[in-house]
């Protein structure tokens, strides 16, 4: 298959494809004698994998990780345990953190009056914060 091939079966780009290939995500595409890149059925089935991973807020480094473990036919399962468990604590921090800024955005939204004065009072009462990194702050 050619890139544009691959890229509408995989639901990447074909800059994203190229930029995988550049970072050994992927084995090196087969060329054509015209220099086209020919893409094979393995790589059909990694690229979705990836872009799944990535939509799963996965880091590129986990995913090569998971992808050497995919290679290796006797894989520890324990290691590929160990990954996405790693995973779901790093998914479970962000889901805090988007929850308690859903939160203070509603609490602006409800204790908002634009037509009497500027926003910046109602900023001031926003309820403490917890940053991404898990330090408590003053919105």
């Amino acid at each position: 298959m050619n890139i544009g091939e691959v890229a509408s079966v995989s639901g990447l780009s074909t800059r994203m494809i190229r930029y995988y290939e550049r970072i050994d995500l992927i084995p090196q595409s087969q060329r054509t004698p015209s220099g086209y890149r020919v893409y094979c059925e393995r790589d059909v089935h990694i690229l979705p994998f990836i872009h799944h991973a990535r939509d799963l807020g996965m880091p590129i480094e986990r995913i090569r990780a998971l992808l050497a473990l995919w290679w290796e036919r006797n894989r520890p399962d324990d290691e590929v345990q160990a990954i996405a468990l790693s995973n779901i604590d790093a998914l479970n921090a962000r889901i805090t953190t988007l929850q308690i800024m859903r939160e203070a955005l509603s609490y602006l939204a409800e204790h908002c009056d634009d037509t009497e004065q500027p926003p910046g009072p109602a900023l001031n009462d926003l309820p403490p914060t917890i940053s991404p990194k898990g330090e408590h702050h003053d919105a």
